[in-house]
C-alpha cells in the first residue's frame, strides 16, 4: 500500500527522531524562494530563513540520501504547474507506483487529514480542483523578503540539481 505522508521541513526539528527514513520512500517537492517568501508573507508577517524551511529541506535531503545511499526524488512545483501529467508521471516512474489520471483532479472543499491548521493556510487549495497554470514571472520582494530569497536559494538551487 501507499501512505503519503506529507512533512513540511519546519517541522522536522533536529531532535526528531530520523531513523525512519530508510524504510520509507521519499521524494522532495522545491519551490522558488521568491514564490515561497511571496505566497508566506500573505499570511504572517516578519518571517525568518528558519520559519522558511529551505536550509532545513536541504539538510533532510543529505540526510535521507547518506542513510538510503541515493540521492531521492526531487520535483520542482513549477514543473507540475508546466505539465501536471508529465511532472507526475516522472515522480511516479521515480517512485516506482504507478501515475494514475485521478492524480490530476481532486473535489474542491476541506479534507478530514487537513489538520486544524487548514482554515488559515488552505483557503486555495480549498477552492481548487486540480492544478493551476504557471505562476509568470518571480514576484516583486520587498528588500528585507529579497535578502531572506537570497539567503535560500542555494539551498534551493542545490536541491534543483536533483530535479527529475
Amino acid at each position: 500500500p501507499i501512505w503519503y505522508q506529507k512533512h513540511m521541513t519546519m517541522h522536522m526539528v533536529a531532535e526528531f527522531d530520523r531513523a525512519f527514513l530508510p524504510f520509507l520512500t521519499n521524494a522532495f517537492l522545491i519551490r522558488h524562494p521568491a514564490r515561497v517568501i511571496a505566497s508566506y508573507a500573505k499570511k504572517r508577517e516578519a518571517a525568518t530563513l528558519q520559519d522558511l524551511g529551505f536550509l532545513q529541506q536541504a539538510e533532510l535531503f543529505d540526510q535521507t540520501a547518506d542513510l538510503t545511499g541515493t540521492a531521492p526524488p526531487v520535483i520542482a512545483a513549477e514543473a507540475i504547474r508546466q505539465d501536471p501529467k508529465g511532472a507526475l508521471t516522472r515522480l511516479c516512474a521515480a517512485l516506482h507506483i504507478p501515475f494514475t489520471a485521478a492524480m490530476l483532479t481532486w473535489p474542491a472543499g476541506p479534507k478530514p487529514q487537513d489538520g486544524i491548521w487548514a482554515p488559515h493556510w488552505y483557503g486555495a487549495v480549498h477552492r481548487s480542483t486540480g492544478f493551476e497554470p504557471p505562476e509568470g514571472e518571480l514576484p516583486t520582494l520587498s528588500p528585507e523578503n529579497q535578502r531572506l530569497a537570497d539567503q535560500a536559494l542555494p539551498a534551493y538551487e542545490r536541491l534543483s540539481r536533483h530535479a527529475i
